[in-house]
């Protein structure tokens, strides 16, 4: 299988997919003089590049592959999460029309998924059964963006239905460009445009022609299979998408796989999901390691730099409580009462009144929150208080250890929590999710078991 890799934890992901039998295509200048790799322009199975908050990555390929790369990170990192999305990227669905509003038809593509399809495309859908695609719009949402405008994909262009002819903004010579839009303008057929791909710039006449006669083809045998397909299912399978968060341990072991080929500082990986001033100051300091810098004395130049970007007693800072669906829950301001190298206390004010969940005691607003936990800690545990200053309870949170950025508190929580009642009486919470997170491929046996053992755990350190 092959791979194309962009982004922050390039080096890191390049070694180990290397040692999986994995081969790099379109190899940066820097893998390849890293790694010795040559030239390849192959086409890619698989294609990684970083999330927006640089906290994982995002995998589109083949079911194969993605697959394949799924079970080399779950056995490669122990609190990684591979959140795959069950609808297909690109996929070309019989649907079957749910509901509608005003603005929007609701269609059912299988699976219990609906996607959602403008009004304004359904209302000029002449073709029964209705046939949409899934867009590359709110990727992993929990609704996919559908079109009835379909595309056939194939290696050097797209056949584009209701569109003009289009040329890949990579190619850059302008000959070629007008040379590929005028053989578009002469083989697309009726209803249809042609987007050439970037490969197309080096393609004879021949080899595209040939390229097109096959999608026409495809999107004739598509419509016609249409007609004996009972809906709702998929007719053309698109990509696979994985989201993949990597917490606290699989960024240390990002840094040592990093480390055995390029100079590395210790926390590399952290530093660089920082962004901004920290990570820049990251780059110069590994340039220095590999001019041949003493480590210590350049670790202590580094750690100097980005001091003052990190919270200190006193701060007030963001927490980001992250599920392991991947949604990001903002618990609101804490100040930062301590903090060291092995631990760490913040405070909150509640701003609203509610129910502390699994204390079933009420929350008022004013009451405080004091939460605590050790650096490489799985579980924060958080006190209750009345404004007065009488104990409410206490709910223990089990999580992936808690990483300190510039202005975040950040940790993925991992669903199961332990409660104590003012009276001491315990209850253990959602431990059904966590085994819902297990079958779903969320997260791997490995970091259930470890969940399952910090709950014994903080069980029989309560009980004392």
């Amino acid at each position: 299988m092959k791979a194309k890799i962009r982004g922050i934890c390039t080096t890191a992901l390049t070694k180990v997919l290397l040692e999986h039998g994995f081969e790099i295509v379109h190899p940066s200048l820097t893998i390849q003089k890293r790694f010795e790799l040559p030239d390849n322009s192959a086409e890619p199975n698989l294609k990684i590049k970083d999330r927006f908050d640089l906290q994982g990555i995002r995998v589109f390929g083949t079911f194969d592959a993605v697959n394949a790369f799924q079970s080399i990170l779950q056995s490669s990192f122990e609190d990684v999460l591979t959140r795959r999305w069950s609808v297909s990227v690109d996929g070309i669905y019989v649907g079957k029309v749910a509901e509608s509003d005003e603005y929007t038809v609701y269609v059912n593509i299988g699976d219990n998924i609906i996607g959602r399809l403008p009004k304004q495309e359904y209302a000029t859908a002449d073709n029964k059964p209705l046939l949409v695609q899934v867009e590359r719009k709110r990727i992993g949402a929990k609704q996919p963006v559908l079109t009835t405008k379909l595309k056939i994909v194939g290696t050097q262009a797209i056949l584009a239905q209701n569109s003009k002819v289009g040329v890949s903004l990579k190619i850059h010579d302008i000959n070629k460009r007008a040379e590929l839009y005028a053989l578009g303008k002469t083989l697309a057929p009726a209803g249809w445009g042609i987007i050439w791909r970037e490969s197309s710039s080096i393609q004879s006449k021949e080899t595209l022609k040939d390229e097109i006669t096959k999608l026409v083809g495809q999107a004739k045998i598509l419509i016609a299979k249409a007609r004996n397909v009972e809906a709702p299912s998929l007719l053309v399978e698109g990509s696979s998408f994985m989201d993949v968060e990597f917490p606290y341990l699989a960024k240390q072991a990002l840094d040592k796989l990093r480390a055995s080929v390029a100079p590395t500082l210790n926390g590399h990986h952290f530093y660089k999901s920082c962004g901004g001033r920290v990570s820049m100051a990251l780059e110069m300091a590994e340039k220095l390691l590999e001019e041949g810098q003493d480590r210590t004395f350049v670790g202590k130049i580094f750690k100097e730099q980005i001091l003052n970007e990190f919270p200190e007693e006193g701060s007030q800072v963001d927490i980001e409580h992250v599920k392991l669906s991947g949604i990001v829950f903002q618990l609101g301001r804490a100040t930062i009462e301590s903090i060291d190298n092995e631990q760490m206390k913040y405070s909150r004010t509640m701003q609203s009144n509610g129910i502390y969940d699994g204390l079933d005691v009420k929350k008022e607003a004013e009451d405080k929150a004091e939460s605590e936990t050790r650096k490489g800690d799985w579980f924060i545990t958080t006190k209750y208080f009345l404004r007065s200053g009488e104990l409410k309870g206490i709910y223990i949170n089990v999580n992936t250890p808690v990483e300190i950025y510039p202005n975040i508190i950040r940790y993925v929580d991992l669903e199961v929590d332990v409660c104590v009642a003012e009276d001491g009486t315990m209850k253990i919470l959602d431990m059904e999710k966590l085994e819902k997170a297990l079958e779903r491929g969320f997260i791997s046996k490995k970091l259930f078991q470890t969940a399952q053992e910090k709950v014994k755990e903080i069980v029989h350190a309560n009980s004392v």
